[in-house]
């Protein structure tokens, strides 16, 4: 499809930005006019490869043509409705969605964000046990309502008066940093999680309800959770008589390298309730809570409440719908297991080129690029991480780097999983010639035109 955009005047289009209301991330400086694939494009021309998948959203790819029949379709038969009426695509999708979770994630309803999802998950976990403490990681990201941003410390909460009472904090899992360790040095996430519980138990009124997780905690600088971590993880819930809820948003349906990223260790692990948002819309404004027979029977006899004006919307559903067909007709999940091991070995072998990057993780084609000014103290380099990522997309790679405090200059890669192993290896020699290229990344070579010649996987 053309460039509905191609000429446009950007200089107008800057000044006319001004109209914008601020909303605390930095524009990026020149203007996007067509993403297609896993590209896109400014106003300039200037293409870039897309690592980010836009928010973190476009599983298989920007204007995906399959994706494009079906919105077209539905604007023009079947686009909205009132919330208690039910349609084709959101019964089917809920039959799809569901027969792809393992027994125990029985109903779904669907709203529009990954925030209104988890602010739904909550508020059915409160209604369900009765009680009202929240506990989430100390680095985690849930969204921007009330009860989701009082049940995450990422971000968000300074100068806006009290939170809703009762939200307590677990040490965020981070294998690179954590005080946490063994007498042999490794990381001991097992003391850590004890640690937690023991603070939380302290601080409780007796009131918990549940706790929120993400299985690699993305905003929180792309740290997985360790093996074993949600398997007692569930038993201290289970102990406590609280609800486990995982936040997928950005993991689920292929992105991580399973279907549903909480199973990936295979420890047979099942939430209570599971939100998903980001990747089952393809970048629509799509999401979904997913949750058991008991609790969804539960909730239907008690009257459990949750209005948005796009509750069961039928177009988005239909979105969710086609992009779970793709992702099993293409075999996007084993696609994504089997090119995120080359993303990681090209990283690492990145990583033993430039002193600057501290830690390589992740899983999929979802990884964390941490990047540091000194190797004994490990500081984050928000600065040089800030250069690395400007000489990036000047060469035509877009990765975003975090630079608040949770993330400590972490560049967050996660292209969309239809993404080829050409269009993979373009990226990493993109990255390459950026660290080449940029003064302070701490090169361990002596050639220096070296790290730009063999920069393939």
């Amino acid at each position: 499809m053309a460039n509905i955009y191609a000429d446009v005047n950007e200089e107008q289009l800057q000044a006319d930005a001004s109209s914008l209301l601020s909303y605390g991330t930095k524009f990026y400086p020149d203007i996007i006019t067509h993403a297609k694939g896993v590209y896109i494009y400014t106003a300039t021309g200037h293409r870039m490869l897309d690592w980010t998948s836009g928010q973190m959203s476009c599983l298989i790819g920007h204007g995906n043509p399959e994706i494009v029949e079906v919105i077209s379709k539905h604007a023009a038969s079947l686009d909205h409705l009132f919330s208690g009426m039910l349609s084709p695509p959101v019964i089917g999708l809920a039959k799809k969605l569901t027969s792809l979770t393992p027994p125990g994630l029985d109903k779904a309803l669907f709203l529009s964000t990954g925030g209104e999802s988890n602010e739904a998950a909550i508020r059915l976990a409160k209604f369900y046990t009765g009680k009202f403490e929240i506990v989430g990681l100390s680095a985690s990201w849930h969204g921007m309502g009330g009860g989701a941003v009082a049940a995450q410390y990422h971000s968000g909460r300074a100068g806006y008066g009290p939170v809703l009472p009762g939200n307590h904090v677990l040490p965020a899992p981070n294998a690179y940093r954590s005080i946490f360790r063994r007498a042999d040095g490794g990381y001991d996430w097992e003391g850590e999680l004890e640690f937690g519980f023991t603070l939380v138990d302290r601080q409780s009124c007796g009131s918990l309800a549940a706790v929120i997780i993400e299985p690699i905690l993305s905003s929180g600088g792309m740290h997985p959770l360790p093996k074993g971590y949600l398997k007692a993880l569930k038993r201290h819930c289970e102990r406590r008589g609280m609800l486990l809820i995982i936040d997928e948003a950005q993991t689920a349906l292929g992105r991580a390298g399973d279907m549903f990223a909480f199973q990936h260790y295979g420890e047979e692990v099942v939430p209570d309730i599971l939100t998903l948002s980001k990747t089952l819309g393809n970048g629509l404004p799509l999401s979904a809570v997913v949750t058991h027979n008991k609790i969804a029977d539960f909730a239907k006899e008690r009257g459990f409440m949750f209005y948005t004006t796009h509750i069961n919307d039928p177009l988005p559903a239909a979105v969710g719908e086609r992009v779970l067909e793709i992702v099993l007709r293409d075999n996007l999940v084993e696609k994504s297991r089997r090119l995120g091991e080359q993303l990681q070995e090209g990283l690492q072998r990145l990583q033993s080129r430039y002193g600057c990057i501290g830690d390589i993780r992740g899983r999929g084609l979802m990884a964390g690029v941490e990047i540091i000014a000194d190797q004994q103290t490990m500081e984050p380099g928000l600065d040089l991480g800030d250069r690395i990522g400007t000489r990036m997309s000047k060469l035509g790679l877009w990765a975003q780097l975090g630079t608040m405090q949770s993330f400590s200059g972490v560049f967050r890669i996660a292209p969309p999983i239809t993404i080829t192993e050409n269009e993979l290896r373009e990226g990493l020699e993109i990255m390459e010639r950026a660290f080449a290229t940029t003064e302070g990344t701490m090169a361990l070579y002596t050639n220096p035109q070296l790290g730009v010649a063999r920069s393939k996987l």
